[in-house]
């Protein structure tokens, strides 16, 4: 295990600071790292690293939406309203539409096994949006007209959303009957969720102060463990009462981390988001490596040409959703660009459920996994670049 940790670090490392070097986006080198040491290629990884891949995965993206918490202004998204919460399910709909629509004709599934694939392709990756959602807040970029911080809590609910709907469809595509009352979980989810985080963050923020009056200063790194604790018992409370109540941990971790911004000093929460910001590089290496390994390459000679196609009709589909979002608000048509390129990339959720029809023994499986693989080889790359290389064109800086 000790070797493996050593290859997805240091060889991880190396190549996103080679892609760096080179112009391109850190997470591509990464994304290759994990690939090539994959079970599928060269399997240099230890079974016991793949076997706890997900969690491994799952803390990386605490981390991140921590940090992406302790720099969302609350004031800020409020500003934003209807359009950060049409982003969290229309986009996604749209894209399903696509699939729906075109699967059939081009990939030869019925229609239910093309809403299977397109609620498998039409999640945003939190794991590439927010870490950059979060630099542009930092930098004061597009911050005016709060375009980060509504992309950011879209694609932080859009999974959720998704999520829903692939295991609803998946019954479906079993043989079983949806009920109605499935698509409830969504906003039930988003709203226990919401509360359990803000309840949370009240908590922790109290405990701080208590200690602090009564001359028991906690350091910001002890801070900084106790939060992270805390976000993995909140993910462990959602699979606690999975069986019974849907109720979303990593929109939990966000408000937990909203909510401590919002009471604590200034500088207390700027050293936390600082703090969380170094925990990120090596969370990053650690997410993107593995993301890259439990991608099976092997699928993508069987995708063909009408699979690549079908993704960006997909894309297509989505790019108009994002644009609907936008009717009525004050952005002009290069912010509205940005918001429609920054909604591109796949990987995260694509990696984590793309296999599951196959598990399932559904006859598209093979073909889901294949257009899921081939999906985050295109948009994650194409959508981490895409960010990077217009934000500063198509969006303004706030002037100091």
């Amino acid at each position: 295990m000790l070797l493996s940790l050593a290859i997805i670090i240091l060889v991880g490392l190396s190549a996103a600071a080679l892609f760096e070097r080179i112009g391109l986006p850190r997470i591509i080198g990464m994304l290759g790292v994990g690939i090539a040491v994959s079970p599928y290629v060269l399997d240099l990884l230890d079974p016991s690293i793949l076997g706890i891949s997900s969690e491994l995965r799952q803390i990386a993206l605490i981390i991140i939406l921590l940090k992406a918490g302790l720099s969302l202004n609350i004031h800020d998204l409020k500003k934003v309203g209807r359009p950060a919460v049409m982003m969290a399910f229309v986009p996604a709909c749209f894209e399903i539409v696509g699939y729906v629509l075109f699967a059939p004709l081009l990939l030869g599934v019925d229609r239910i096994e093309a809403a299977v694939m397109g609620a498998v392709l039409s999640a945003v990756s939190p794991a590439v949006v927010v870490p950059r959602m979060v630099k542009l807040i930092e930098e004061k970029t597009g911050t005016q007209k709060s375009i980060p911080q509504m992309i950011l809590a879209g694609a932080s609910c859009d999974d959720i959303f998704v999520i829903v709907l692939f295991s609803t469809f998946v019954t479906m595509a079993q043989g079983g009957s949806a009920k109605a009352a499935d698509l409830l979980n969504i906003p039930v989810s988003i709203v226990l969720g919401v509360l359990l985080g803000t309840a949370t963050g009240y908590a922790v923020t109290f405990l701080f102060e208590r200690a602090y009056l009564h001359n028991h200063k906690i350091r910001n790194s002890t801070k900084v463990i106790v939060m992270l604790g805390t976000a993995f018992l909140m993910m462990s409370v959602e699979t606690l009462v999975k069986p019974y109540i849907a109720l979303s941990g990593l929109l939990a971790v966000v408000a937990m981390a909203c909510v401590i911004k919002l009471k604590a000093d200034k500088r207390v929460s700027a050293r936390l988001s600082e703090k969380f910001g170094k925990l990120w590089i090596g969370a990053e290496v650690m997410l993107f490596v593995l993301v890259g390994a439990a991608v099976d390459v092997r699928y993508t000679l069987m995708a063909g040409g009408m699979a690549v196609l079908m993704i960006f009709t997909g894309l297509v589909f989505r790019a108009v959703g994002v644009t609907l979002c936008m009717l009525g608000t004050e952005l002009d048509p290069k912010e509205r660009l940005f918001c429609v390129i920054a909604y591109l990339p796949k990987a995260t959720v694509q990696a984590a459920i793309g296999s599951v029809p196959l598990s399932l023994g559904l006859p598209c499986g093979k073909m889901i996994l294949s257009v899921a693989v081939l999906a985050i080889l295109i948009t994650a790359p194409l959508g981490a670049i895409g960010i990077d290389r217009t934000q500063n064109v198509l969006l303004e800086s706030e002037k100091e």
